[in-house]
């Protein structure tokens, strides 16, 4: 196994017995017929049901609609691209030659499907109990700065009302960089809060997804700052 590998799975503080299962799980479709699909598939299951249960215990008064738009909002593709991309899974995917030309190693949908199924392989490797340890660390910033109120507005207009709600300066969004083709633009915007002197980055395939990552970054910090 590569080094890659070895810094990847510190990252996740979880080591695989079965390393070959790591490997499929980053391999997309279009490398290999072996695949990490199926176990997209079996991770997307394990996520859900972790997700729930998470939910069900941080928020004991919400009835089942708030349960259900709170694990909607936690397992959705752009929020599983945020955080495939602080792991810097890109770096580590398999893809075909058509997928590496076109930059798919930044697309929202292989970094989340690769997500799913690094999960899917923790399970296989580890057992239910590993890979809720796992999942509820992954998830831990964006539990901590859930509610009720705020688990249906996009990290935006949280950020914007958080600051306001203290008396702190808007954000301000800056282009960086674009690159690819017109029809496959990949963005990285910077997000910048002079108050609170905190500056995040984030990607994605147009400026309003990328403006999304760096305000979902910029709200981790700031929860972060206000639990020391």
């Amino acid at each position: 196994m590569s080094r890659a590998y070895e810094r990847l799975q510190e990252q996740l503080d979880y080591r695989f017995a079965r390393q070959e299962l790591l490997e499929t799980a980053l391999t997309h479709r279009s490398s290999s017929k072996s695949n990490n699909e199926r176990l997209e598939f079996l991770g997307d299951s394990v996520l859900n049901f972790v997700v729930a249960h998470l939910l069900f215990e941080r928020f004991p008064e919400a009835d089942e609609g708030q349960l259900s738009r709170l694990r909607a909002h936690l397992v959705k593709g752009a929020a599983l691209a945020v955080l495939a991309r602080q792991f810097q899974l890109g770096d580590y995917l398999h893809l075909g030659p058509g997928e590496r030309k076109s930059g798919g190693f930044r697309r929202d949908s292989i970094l989340a499907g690769a997500l799913e199924a690094i999960i899917g392989a923790v399970y296989l490797d580890g057992g239910f109990a590993l890979v809720s340890g796992l999942i509820g660390s992954i998830y831990q910033d964006m539990l901590s700065s859930l509610t009720l109120e705020q688990g249906f507005k996009d990290p935006k207009t949280r950020l914007q009302e958080f600051l306001q709600g203290r008396g702190m300066s808007l954000p301000e969004y800056r282009v960086l960089s674009t690159a690819g083709d017109a029809h496959n633009q990949q963005f990285q915007v910077e997000c910048s809060i002079v108050d609170a002197k905190i500056l995040t980055r984030g990607g994605g395939g147009n400026r309003r997804s990328a403006e999304q990552e760096a305000a979902s970054k910029a709200l981790a910090v700031l929860g972060d700052a206000e639990n020391d």
